[in-house]
Parts: structure tokens; C-alpha cells; sequence
């Protein structure tokens, strides 16, 4: 099964590190990843611009707002994810904890749902 670990990061917790330290965790992080890669366990992976660079994008009453920034105020914000394969989500936990964001933020662990099978149920 699949699952989503949302890589959420507080730019406060960061800043905090001791110089280098950043370096040190994103070069070990790429290597974890590499070896994820290769087991077959990490099937994607993406790094997210800054916060402030995004848009966000709403619709009510037929009319679409767009502003500035992520979409709620907070100190973690979105900064990547990681897409693995895992045969629990006890398993996706385990890996996730490898990661050093946890650290520095949050890792959220979410199951990818089955599109084929919503398709299926919907008739899409």
C-alpha cells in the first residue's frame, strides 16, 4: 500500500540549528532517501518553494479568491513529501521517523487512496 508523509517543518526550529546542522540533516535525509529508493520503498519524493511563494485558491458562491501565502496561519508549515510503499501503516510510522524533519516539525503519515477503485464505485 502507499502512503503520503507530508513533511511539515516550524522555519523557527530551523533557524535554531547550529550552523551547518542543516546541511549535515538534508545530505543525510538524501541519502536515507537514496537508500529507500533503492529498496523499492520510496517511490517519490518532493521539496516545496517557501510559503510565501504560494497561492492560495478558494471558491464560494461562485466567486474565486486568491491570496497570498498557505492557506492557514501556523508555525509548521508544508515543505515536501514523500510518496512510499510500506505494508502498514505502522511500517510508513517506522520510516517516517527515519527522517529528521520529525525534528523540526511534523511528518504526517496519510494512506494514498485507491483512484481506480473510487472510479470504479462513481462509474468515472
Amino acid at each position: 500500500m502507499q502512503y503520503l508523509l507530508l513533511v511539515y517543518t516550524d522555519d523557527t526550529l530551523l533557524e535554531a540549528l547550529p550552523e551547518g546542522q542543516f546541511d549535515t540533516m538534508m545530505r543525510g535525509c538524501l541519502q536515507h532517501a537514496d537508500q529507500l529508493r533503492g529498496q523499492g520503498k520510496l517511490l517519490d519524493f518532493k521539496q516545496l518553494e517557501a510559503p510565501a511563494s504560494a497561492r492560495s485558491v478558494r471558491i464560494r458562491g461562485g466567486r474565486a479568491s486568491v491570496t497570498d501565502g498557505p492557506f492557514a496561519e501556523s508555525k509548521e508549515v508544508l515543505a515536501g513529501f514523500n510518496l512510499v510503499e510500506a505494508d502498514s501503516i505502522e511500517e510508513a510510522v517506522r520510516m517516517a521517523q527515519e527522517f529528521p524533519w520529525a525534528g523540526t516539525g511534523c511528518i504526517e503519515v496519510r494512506p494514498v487512496r485507491d483512484v481506480d477503485a473510487v472510479r470504479k464505485r462513481v462509474g468515472a
